[in-house]
């Protein structure tokens, strides 16, 4: 069974990562310059964030948000799970495990500057008592 009931969870917590790191301005200071425009979409259940790097701004919904230049493809388990550090990208890529399309060597990058949300994710589930997200 998957871990997200609805669509909404995964707005709720995957899309509040990003929307948490848009408020870090820090953080934004680094991605802003980079160009990149990421879509990714979720199965069980189907959700699409797109997270617009320059325009510092995160939509939800298919169809939502500017053309991205880099697109990942992930049941929404494994983005749980990126989230808590136990899963790492390039690997879960050779493994098929995330499809993506684009300049992914543009996304691996930046890809460090995640694990700075890690902490905050947690902390995110942790206040909305999702133990069963954190043990995933």
């Amino acid at each position: 069974m998957a871990a997200f009931s609805s669509e909404a969870e995964v707005y709720e917590f995957l899309g509040g990562v990003f929307r948490r790191g848009m408020d870090d301005a820090d953080l934004v200071a680094k991605l802003e310059p980079t160009g990149i425009v990421l879509r990714i979409t979720y199965t069980d259940p189907e959700a699409v964030i797109t997270v617009d790097m320059p325009g510092k701004e995160v939509h939800q919904g298919a169809g939502l948000g500017p053309v991205p230049n880099v697109e990942l493809f992930m049941t929404a388990d494994t983005g749980n799970r990126f989230w808590l550090g136990k899963v790492v990208l390039p690997v879960a890529l050779a493994k098929g495990q995330v499809r993506a399309k684009g300049p992914v060597a543009k996304l691996l990058k930046v890809l460090p500057l995640a694990k700075q949300m890690f902490g905050p994710y947690r902390e995110h589930l942790e206040s909305a008592g999702r133990t069963d997200l954190l043990d995933a």
